[in-house]
C-alpha cells in the first residue's frame, strides 16, 4: 500500500515535470514615445556613437587627474566591491535549485525509565539501563522547478547585476565630469586672478595721474578717494580668488583620492581644449548609452521577475528527499554492511491553501513595485532628454553671449584708451575714467564666467549623452 502511494506520487511528479510551463509575464519594454528631436537643435556630426573620455578631453594634465580619480577615488573602490558582491549573488542564484546534499553523523545514549516498557526490555535484552543509537546518513533534497522559478531568480539576479554595473558606469562618468569641471573652475579662477592684478596695475597708474592733478589743483580730494576706491575694488578680488583657488584645489585633490594639495594645471584658460564632436542621431539612439537609463530599465526587468516569483509562490511545489545511511544500537556493528543500511525516500507535494492572504498580498505588492519601476524608468528617460536639452541650450547661448562680450570688450578697450587721453587733455572727468575702468573690469570677469559656463555645458552634454566609456 505504501509502495503504491509512492508510485502514484512519482507518476504525478514526472507528469508535472514533463508538462510544466513557465508561469509569469515575460518582460517587454513599454512604449516610451521618445521625441524625434531635442528642443534645441545643433549640428552634431560623428561617424561613431562612442564617446571615450580619453579622446574627448584633450588636456593631458586633466587626463592624468581623471586617471588618478578612477584609480584612487573611494567611491570607485566601494563601487568595485558592490560589483563583486552582486557577482557572487548571481553565481549563487544559478545554484538555487540544484539538489542539496547533507551528511549527518550522530551518536546518542538514552537512559530509559525502568518502569517503562522500553526500559524493562532494554534491561532484559541488553543488560544495561541505557540504549545507544549510532547513525550516519547522506540525505539529498531537491525541489522540482516545475514553474520556472529558478529561471526567474536567475533573471532577477542578472538584471540586478547589470543595473549595478550601469550604476557603476554612471558613477565613473559623474566623477569624470566633476573632475573636469573642477579643473575648468580652477583655470577660470586663475584668469580672474590675472584680471584683478592687471586692473590693480591700471588702478595704480590712474591713481598716480589723479594725485598729480590734485597736487596741481586741477581736481579735488574726492577724485583721489574715488580712484583709490576703484583700485581697492580690484585688490579685493585677489584674496577672494586665492581663497577660492585653495578651496577648489582641496576639493579636486579629494576627488582624486588624495589629501588636499596644490593642483598642476595649464597656464591659460584657452589651452583647456574640448572635443566639440558629438554623435548624430535621434534621442533614442543617443540615450541608449545613458547608464542611468539602462540601469532603470534593468530595474524593471528585475521587478518583473520578482513579480513572477511572487505569483509562482502561490502554486504547488514538489520536493524529493531520498536518503541512505547506516544505523545500529551497538558501536561495533555500526558499519556492519549490509545489515546496518537504512534507506528512505520522500516525495512531498505542497499547495498553499490558507496563509492569511500573505502570498496574495506579497504578489500585489510585487505588482505595484513593478509598476513603480516602469514609472521610474520613464522618468529617467524624461530627465535624460531634459538634461541634454538643457546642456544644448546652455552651450548654444553661451556662444552667443561670448560673441557679444567680445564686441563689448573691444568697445571698452577703446573707451578706456580714449577716456585717459581725453582726461589728460581736460575733456573728460575722473568719474568717466573710473566708470570706464570699472565697466572694463566687470566685462572681463563676465567673459571668464561665460567661458567657464561653456566648458561646463559641454561636459554636461557629454555626460547627458552617455559619455564616459573607456576606449
Amino acid at each position: 500500500m505504501k509502495l503504491s502511494k509512492i508510485h502514484i506520487l512519482l507518476s504525478v511528479s514526472i507528469s508535472l515535470l514533463l508538462f510544466s510551463c513557465n508561469v509569469g509575464k515575460k518582460y517587454s519594454r513599454t512604449h516610451l514615445n521618445i521625441p524625434e528631436q531635442y528642443r534645441e537643435t545643433v549640428n552634431l556630426t560623428a561617424d561613431t556613437v562612442q564617446l571615450p573620455w580619453r579622446t574627448f578631453f584633450k588636456d593631458s594634465i586633466l587626463v592624468n587627474l581623471i586617471e588618478k580619480t578612477l584609480l584612487k577615488n573611494n567611491e570607485i573602490t566601494v563601487g568595485v566591491m558592490n560589483m563583486q558582491q552582486l557577482d557572487l549573488m548571481y553565481k549563487q542564484s544559478k545554484l538555487g535549485f540544484y539538489p542539496s546534499v547533507d551528511l549527518n553523523i550522530g551518536a546518542n545514549r538514552n537512559w530509559l525509565s525502568k518502569s517503562s516498557l522500553n526500559g524493562s526490555l532494554t534491561e532484559q535484552f541488553l543488560g544495561t539501563s541505557y540504549m545507544d543509537d549510532y547513525s550516519a546518513s547522506l540525505r539529498l533534497s531537491w525541489e522540482a522547478d516545475i514553474w520556472g522559478k529558478a529561471k526567474m531568480y536567475r533573471e532577477s539576479s542578472l538584471a540586478d547585476y547589470f543595473a549595478q554595473k550601469e550604476n557603476f558606469s554612471a558613477l565613473k562618468t559623474r566623477l569624470i565630469v566633476q573632475v573636469a569641471q573642477a579643473y575648468y573652475n580652477l583655470t577660470a579662477l586663475d584668469e580672474q586672478l590675472k584680471v584683478a592684478k592687471r586692473n590693480i596695475v591700471l588702478g595704480d597708474s590712474t591713481l598716480a595721474m589723479i594725485q598729480l592733478q590734485y597736487k596741481s589743483g586741477q581736481v579735488n580730494s574726492l577724485a583721489v578717494e574715488q580712484a583709490e576706491a576703484q583700485k581697492k575694488t580690484a585688490e579685493l578680488l585677489v584674496p577672494l580668488a586665492l581663497q577660492n583657488i585653495a578651496v577648489q584645489e582641496n576639493a579636486l585633490s579629494i576627488l582624486c583620492g588624495e589629501f588636499p594639495n596644490s593642483i598642476t594645471r595649464v597656464q591659460n584658460m584657452s589651452d583647456t581644449l574640448l572635443s566639440a564632436i558629438f554623435p548624430l542621431g535621434v534621442p533614442a539612439m543617443l540615450l541608449s548609452r545613458r547608464p542611468d537609463v539602462k540601469s532603470a530599465e534593468y530595474a524593471v526587468v528585475s521587478a518583473n521577475a520578482k513579480m513572477n516569483i511572487a505569483n509562482i509562490s502561490m502554486y504547488p511545489s514538489i520536493s524529493f528527499t531520498p536518503s541512505v545511511g547506516v544505523n545500529s544500537f551497538k558501536l561495533n556493528t555500526w558499519f556492519n554492511l549490509p545489515g546496518s543500511i537504512v534507506k528512505n525516500i520522500g516525495v512531498n507535494l505542497t499547495q498553499p491553501i490558507f496563509m492569511k492572504k500573505s502570498l496574495k498580498t506579497a504578489y500585489d505588492i510585487a505588482v505595484i513595485d513593478q509598476g513603480k519601476a516602469v514609472t521610474t524608468f520613464k522618468q529617467s528617460l524624461l530627465t535624460a532628454v531634459g538634461e541634454v536639452s538643457d546642456a544644448l541650450a546652455r552651450a548654444k547661448y553661451a556662444d552667443e553671449r561670448m560673441d557679444l562680450v567680445k564686441l563689448k570688450k573691444a568697445s571698452l578697450t577703446k573707451a578706456t584708451n580714449d577716456v585717459l587721453m581725453l582726461y589728460k587733455s581736460g575733456m573728460a572727468t575722473y568719474l568717466e575714467v573710473i566708470s570706464t575702468q570699472n565697466n572694463s573690469l566687470q566685462n572681463e570677469l563676465e567673459a571668464i564666467e561665460i567661458k567657464k559656463e561653456k566648458f561646463n555645458a559641454i561636459t554636461d552634454l557629454y555626460r547627458s549623452l552617455g559619455g564616459g566609456i573607456e576606449k
